[in-house]
């Protein structure tokens, strides 16, 4: 356990030979030195797990949650060894208040990866649904650089059909007329196959000739109109279809869900107050307790610090000018042999 306090303390950034000047300290300290190792500890797993979602390597992951995690850690262990205790509350907190704004942003970079392992079955499913999204639109600008051919081929389609419906009409109408002039039911009404017959069994066959012209540009049109969804199919076909599991995909879903779901935008909110409020609890803990003997010593120190600084700089100030006045006194005093001799 003693290790263990020994670790957190240098987690914590204090001044451990001053620090055990002050025993009632130690706990304090050592409570802000697990939450700094803590807030890195989670930063590692974070930027591992998102660079993991990136590239898919492991190697790369574990290294940049090492730099990650270590940069986090050294970054929170600053902000709370640069705070000092002073005499106002007021002049604490401002003093304090670009290291909260800076714990803000880092708690919320941290929270995201972590948001996206959370929600990872939702994640997913709201994935399936983007990917059918993605690929429907990239298939509807494929049909749309074909509308056009398709829709005048099923415009001539639909006339040509019109005539051939007209046209087998006038066609049954004038073979029935035929048929009738030749078994004496209509027509001259005498049973032959006379001249009349041969007009009206003429006019049946041209208008069968016609009624097939019809039908061989219904079909060259069906056979042009299959050829373009047969070009639509392939343009479809080769289409690629990558799969949405990248970061900024996870994040965009991670945001649709949010949206579509209360329960889950409160759980996600509540997750990344939760990550503040550890990102936080160093400075704030620094921020709140009462001055100890811990900041009357590190006081007393930088304060002898400044005070032995301030001495060397009026000493060396002196000895300087007393070497000036030395030196002109020499000057002189030459000069004055100088114009004696």
């Amino acid at each position: 356990m003693l290790r263990i306090r020994q670790f957190f303390l240098i987690c914590s950034g204090a001044h451990l030979p001053m620090l055990k000047r002050a025993p009632s300290e130690l706990n304090k300290y050592a409570g802000i030195g697990a939450t700094i190792f803590f807030t890195g500890l989670l930063a590692a797993l974070s930027g591992g797990y998102a660079l993991w979602t990136v590239f898919q390597q492991p190697w790369a992951a574990v290294v940049f949650a090492l730099v990650w995690g270590l940069m986090i850690f050294n970054l929170d262990r600053y902000i709370v060894s640069s705070m000092k205790k002073r005499e106002r509350f007021r002049d604490e907190f401002l003093m304090a208040l670009p290291r909260i704004i800076l714990a803000l942003l880092i708690a919320i970079v941290i929270s995201k990866p972590l948001e996206l392992q959370i929600f990872n079955k939702e994640i997913q499913a709201e994935l399936v649904i983007m990917e059918q999204q993605k690929f429907k639109a990239q298939e509807d600008k494929v049909k749309e650089r074909f509308q056009a051919r398709s829709t005048t081929l099923d415009t001539r389609l639909q006339a040509l059909q019109q005539q051939m419906t007209t046209q087998a009409a006038r066609r049954d109408t004038l073979q029935l007329l035929a048929q009738q002039e030749a078994d004496g039911t209509g027509g001259s009404r005498l049973k032959n196959l006379g001249p009349i017959y041969k007009a009206k069994k003429a006019d049946a066959d041209s208008a069968q000739v016609a009624w097939e012209a019809l039908n061989q540009q219904y079909l060259a049109g069906k056979a042009e109109l299959a050829a373009v969804d047969a070009e639509i199919a392939s343009a479809i076909a080769q289409l690629k279809r990558d799969q949405l599991n990248g970061f900024a995909s996870r994040l965009d879903a991670l945001g649709t869900i949010t949206k579509n779901s209360a329960p889950i935008r409160w759980a996600n909110w509540f997750i990344i107050l939760l990550f503040i409020a550890i990102e936080t609890a160093p400075v704030f803990v620094k921020l709140i307790s009462p001055r100890g003997p811990y900041d009357d010593l590190l006081e007393q120190h930088e304060y002898g610090f400044t005070m032995h600084n301030k001495e060397r700089k009026t000493m060396l100030t002196l000895e300087t000018d007393e070497r000036i006045a030395v030196r002109r006194g020499e000057s002189e005093h030459r000069i004055k042999n100088a114009a004696f001799s």
